[in-house]
C-alpha cells in the first residue's frame, strides 16, 4: 500500500505516541522533507535527539519524544503565504498569537514563521505544531 503524504503520517505518528507517554519511537519513513521539518521540532523543543538508523530499505530514524505536544498536522492544500499575511494563518491554525509554530517553505529553505518573519520571506506553508 502506498501512502499519500508521508509527512501527515509521521506527524500523526509523533502526536499519538507522545500522547501515549512513549519516549522512543522508530519511524519508518524518511526523506528531507521529513528531516528537516524534524530538525524544526527538536530546535524548538518539541521532540528529542533523532537519529537516522541506515538499513536496506531506505532508513529509519529513532526519534526522542519529550512530551511537549499538544498537537501538531500537515496544512492541506499548501497555501501560498505573503511576508505580510503570517498573522492570518496564525489565528487559524494555532491557538494563541506567539504559541505554537508554523513550519514554512521558503526558496531559503524550510524555517518557522518567526525566522521567515525575520528574514522578511513568503512561502508555503507546510505543517503547525503547539
Amino acid at each position: 500500500m502506498t501512502l499519500n503524504d508521508p509527512l501527515a503520517n509521521v506527524l500523526s505518528i509523533l502526536l499519538n505516541e507522545d500522547k501515549q507517554g512513549k519516549n522512543e519511537i522508530v519511524i519508518k519513513y524518511n526523506s528531507n522533507l521529513i528531516r528537516n521539518v524534524l530538525k524544526i521540532l527538536k530546535n524548538s523543543n518539541y521532540i528529542g535527539l533523532f537519529k537516522e538508523v541506515k538499513d536496506n530499505k531506505g532508513g529509519k530514524i529513532n526519534v526522542n519524544l519529550l512530551g511537549n505536544i499538544n498537537k501538531c498536522g500537515v496544512i492541506k492544500p499548501r497555501f501560498n503565504v505573503k511576508y505580510s499575511e503570517y498573522e492570518k494563518f496564525e489565528k487559524r491554525y494555532l491557538p494563541a498569537l506567539g504559541f505554537g509554530i508554523l513550519i514554512i517553505s521558503t526558496n531559503q529553505g524550510i524555517m518557522t514563521h518567526e525566522e521567515a518573519i525575520k528574514k522578511s520571506l513568503g512561502g508555503k506553508l507546510i505543517a503547525y505544531i503547539y
